[in-house]
C-alpha cells in the first residue's frame, strides 16, 4: 500500500466555466441542478473512497490527491464505468491503510469529473457530491471497499420560511466577511457565495469549504435536518468571525505600535542630522 494521502488539495477557490478546464473550480448550482441531485438515485452496492482530511458534501466540487494503490484503482476502473463512487471521511485522518471500522457511517455519492496525472506523478481527481447516503455494511473490502447502501434525504424546510431565509441571510453574511479578512481566500470565493441560488446549496458549499475541524463537518454532513444543518453551520462561522476579528485587532494594533516606533525613530535621526549639521548639541561641547 501507498502511504500518500487521499487528501482534498486544499481551499484555493476558482471559478471555471465546464469540468474540461484543467483547474479546481466551483460551478454554481441553480435550483433545477438541486432537484436533478435530488432524485438521483444511490446504488445498492457503491465503491468506498476513503478521504483522509476532508468531508465531500452534496452538489459541491472538490479536487482531491489520490496515493494509495487501492484507491487508485478504485478510481481509474470506475472512471471507465459509470464514474460513480461513494466517499467516506476517515475518522483518525493519521491512519495511513484505514479498515472498515476507520470511516464513518455516513457519506457521499460522488460522480468522477476528471482524472489529473500529475508532473510530480502524483494522480488527483476531481469530483462532486451528489447525495448523502449510509453504510448498511461492507460486502468487500478487497481490491477496494463496496458498501451496501441505505439512501438518505435531506429534510427542507417549508417554502417562505422567514427563519430560514434569516439563516441563510445570515450564513451568506458572515461567509462573505470570513473572505474579507482571510489573507488566504481568494476574491473569487465572493463571487461564488455572492451568485448561488440554492439555498441547499450555499450550506453545503459554506460547510465544504470553511475552516471547520473534520469531525464537526462530519456532524454536519450526517444532520438531515437542512435548516438546522445552516443553524450549526452559523454558530460555526460566528465563532470563526471572532477569532479572525481579534486576530485582525491585534495585527492593527501591532502595526500601529509599529508605525509609532518608526515615526520616533525617523525624528530622532532627522533630529541628529540637524544637530551634526549645527556642529553637535550643546551637550556634546565643552
Amino acid at each position: 500500500m501507498g502511504t500518500k494521502s487521499d487528501k482534498a488539495l486544499g481551499q484555493n477557490i476558482f471559478i471555471a466555466s465546464s469540468p474540461d478546464e484543467e483547474s479546481d473550480f466551483i460551478p454554481l448550482i441553480s435550483e433545477d441542478d438541486e432537484e436533478v441531485l435530488d432524485r438521483s438515485d444511490v446504488p445498492e452496492l457503491l465503491p468506498v473512497l476513503p478521504l483522509r482530511n476532508t468531508v465531500l458534501f452534496p452538489g459541491v466540487v472538490i479536487p482531491i490527491t489520490v496515493g494509495r494503490e487501492k484507491s487508485i484503482r478504485l478510481i481509474r476502473e470506475y472512471y471507465k464505468k459509470n464514474k460513480i463512487i461513494g466517499t467516506i471521511a476517515q475518522n483518525d485522518p493519521d491512519i495511513d491503510d484505514p479498515q472498515t471500522d476507520d470511516l464513518f457511517r455516513i457519506g457521499t455519492v460522488a460522480q468522477i469529473i476528471k482524472i489529473l496525472e500529475m508532473p510530480d506523478e502524483t494522480t488527483s481527481i476531481i469530483i462532486q457530491g451528489k447525495k448523502r447516503f449510509q453504510v448498511d455494511s461492507f460486502v468487500s473490502e478487497e481490491p477496494y471497499f463496496v458498501a451496501r447502501t441505505i439512501p438518505l434525504s435531506d429534510v427542507k424546510p417549508e417554502s417562505k420560511d422567514r427563519e430560514f431565509e434569516a439563516i441563510v441571510g445570515s450564513l451568506k453574511d458572515l461567509s462573505l466577511r470570513i473572505i474579507k479578512l482571510s489573507s488566504n481566500i481568494p476574491p473569487e470565493a465572493s463571487f461564488a457565495v455572492k451568485n448561488i441560488e440554492s439555498s441547499s446549496f450555499l450550506i453545503n458549499f459554506i460547510c465544504s469549504n470553511s475552516d471547520v475541524d473534520l469531525k464537526d463537518k462530519q456532524q454536519l454532513l450526517q444532520e438531515s435536518n437542512l435548516k438546522t444543518r445552516g443553524t450549526r453551520l452559523l454558530e460555526h462561522l460566528s465563532k470563526e468571525i471572532q477569532l479572525l476579528e481579534l486576530k485582525h485587532d491585534i495585527q492593527a494594533k501591532v502595526k500601529m505600535d509599529l508605525d509609532q516606533q518608526q515615526r520616533e525613530f525617523m525624528l530622532h535621526q532627522q533630529m541628529k542630522t540637524i544637530q551634526d549639521e549645527l556642529g553637535g548639541s550643546p551637550a556634546d561641547k565643552e
